[in-house]
């Protein structure tokens, strides 16, 4: 058993899969995760990342507050005296904190993140424009207001979420004409240098955040589109691998039964070896429509008319093919579904049911594709399916797996009807 375990250790499929397995659940992902969920998560973790930012930085700014409350001077400069000034203290902390805790929740973690945001916003609103003497449009604070633009930008790039940081300027000089402060020309081109650096910051982070963003998704489909194509053309190989192997082989025995058939003249011997001829020739049909799903060059509609005209003519059942609405493309898969559910279907009727008349139905709705089988022989309980036989067991798994419903609607001596519907495109 070591052995085989260290040999297994050191397959690189292995530390592969490992390896996909840990980034999957570790941005909460499936394996059949889709290019835009990718996306997404990418999204997602670039937000939470810059969030905790938001968050050291915050921890800096109630350093720097602590300090402003524990020197008394400074204290005194922006009117922060007292139990209300201290209240005001760690409802900033408290709520930093639980901001912190939320981050990465999808949706509360950005509502909470930008109402704090917000709430810092004021914050320092107070700061620039609190002091009568030095305040408004002359703190030395104003600078921290590009901060919260860039942090406004960073985070939730779109221009009404940035808005509250460039109201911040148009407020700090109205505050400044209500406080009667006089407000000079050199406080006027502050307003506008600020105000034209607003702009650019925004501009740029903006501009380089959509850049970003669309790189990633391109560099997303890309990886999706190689993966198709990778697929597809290992599909290929296959299917040619396929054809030129076992085909040649099937076509070989069926020239070789017609050649045995020739020379036997025994009637028993005779009858098995077409037996054997029919068998051979039932493969090569298989084998020549599994192909078609392959290379996703089959045509459903007419592949189960031809099954169902094939399967009469061996087994000898009146069995009838009704087909309705337009046909739509599907995937493979949906299409190997719904052509193994009916040849599973049939096999129990003609196995189990002895069947005087079979009924097969085909109908494409606008947005789903229903088979129905309906056989009017001997019927059975559904609830009662000997053990052993999987048949009924492989059909419902087939359509789960592409979110379709199987309904198996039967009772002894009534017969047996099988309705399988499933999305057009699953």
């Amino acid at each position: 058993m070591e052995p085989a375990l260290s040999l297994d250790e050191d397959n690189p499929d292995s530390h592969r899969r490992a390896r996909v397995r840990q980034v999957l659940e570790r941005r909460k992902l499936t394996d059949s995760v889709s290019a835009e969920q990718a996306a997404a998560s990418w999204e997602q973790d670039r937000f939470v990342a810059r969030a905790r930012a938001l968050f050291y930085a915050r921890l800096m700014f109630l350093t720097l507050g602590l300090l402003i409350l524990a020197v008394p001077r400074w204290s005194l400069y922006f009117g922060f005296q007292g139990t209300l000034a201290f209240a005001g203290y760690f409802t900033m902390l408290l709520y930093s904190v639980a901001n912190f805790l939320v981050i990465d929740h999808p949706k509360a973690g950005r509502w909470v993140t930008y109402i704090t945001l917000c709430l810092d916003l004021t914050i320092v609103v107070v700061l620039i424009n609190k002091p009568q003497v030095g305040g408004g449009l002359q703190s030395p604070l104003l600078g921290t207001q590009l901060l919260f633009t860039a942090l406004f930008a960073i985070l939730f790039p779109k221009p009404l979420a940035i808005l509250p940081s460039m109201l911040t300027l148009p407020i700090t000089a109205r505050l400044d004409l209500l406080l009667e402060r006089e407000v000079t020309a050199v406080e006027v081109l502050t307003l506008l240098w600020y105000s034209a650096l607003n702009f650019i910051i925004i501009y740029v982070l903006v501009y380089l955040n959509e850049r970003e963003a669309t790189a990633h998704r391109e560099v997303v489909e890309l990886q999706g589109d190689l993966k198709e194509i990778a697929v597809v053309e290992e599909r290929n190989r296959l299917a040619r691998e396929i054809h030129d192997g076992l085909g040649a082989s099937l076509s070989s025995m069926i020239i070789q039964a017609e050649y045995l058939l020739g020379m036997a003249k025994d009637d028993s011997l005779r009858a098995e070896i077409q037996e054997l001829k029919s068998t051979a020739e039932e493969s090569i049909e298989e084998l020549r429509r599994n192909l078609q799903m392959m290379r996703e060059d089959f045509e459903l509609t007419q592949g189960l008319e031809d099954y169902v005209k094939t399967f009469h003519e061996r087994t000898q059942v009146d069995i009838r093919f009704e087909r309705s609405g337009l046909p739509q493309k599907l995937s493979p898969d949906a299409q190997l579904a719904l052509f193994r559910i009916l040849q599973e279907s049939l096999s129990n009727a003609v196995k189990h049911a002895a069947p005087r008349q079979v009924r097969v139905k085909l109908d494409y709705d606008q947005d789903r594709v229903h088979l129905s089988v309906n056989d009017d022989g001997k019927g059975f309980d559904p609830r009662q399916t000997p053990r052993g036989h999987y048949g009924l067991l492989n059909m419902r798994e087939r359509a789960m797996k592409l979110g379709g419903t199987l309904i198996v609607d039967s009772a002894p001596g009534n017969g047996t009807r099988v309705s399988f519907s499933l999305p057009s495109s699953p």
